[in-house]
């Protein structure tokens, strides 16, 4: 696992809303298809069961009719501190690990966002093929909603 650093990619960031709020925006289907995809995107939720061992799945159409299916198993649910769950992002991703991790910080929420991917040649692809811009994206619709809640 020493190349753990080399196989990861992160986003942190802090939302200037309560933990509570941050959580449950990240777990609730209804707030899910308002900031999963990037700006300018829409998601549909076909399957949402937040247990360890349940799974979810999240299409959203493109511009050309295709779809790109997001879907994963969740392993590990911490309340409000933690989500690790496998993920494939089809047709651009496949066999990641995310790990989401939530802390309380009075009344604003530190957030972090890692991929953890099989190697680190598939990383860098991942980093390349736009990681930052795509998540960041999201993750701005997610701070605009639960700062608004």
């Amino acid at each position: 696992m020493s190349d753990l650093n080399s196989r990861t990619l992160t986003i942190e960031k802090t939302f200037n809303a309560p933990l509570k709020v941050v959580w449950d925006t990240w777990i609730q289907a209804e707030h899910i298809v308002k900031w999963w995809a990037p700006k300018g995107m829409n998601v549909e939720v076909l399957e949402h069961d937040f247990n360890v061992g349940g799974t979810w799945k999240y299409n959203m159409p493109m511009p050309d009719g295709s779809a790109f299916i997001s879907e994963g198993t969740y392993k590990q649910i911490i309340e409000f501190e933690k989500i690790v769950t496998s993920a494939d992002f089809k047709p651009m991703t496949e066999k990641v690990e995310l790990i989401v991790l939530f802390e309380a910080d009075g009344n604003q929420t530190k957030f972090k966002f890692s991929v953890v991917h099989a190697t680190p040649e598939y990383c860098r692809q991942q980093e390349e093929m736009g990681f930052y811009n795509g998540w960041g994206s999201a993750f701005e619709r997610l701070k605009d909603i639960v700062e608004a809640l």
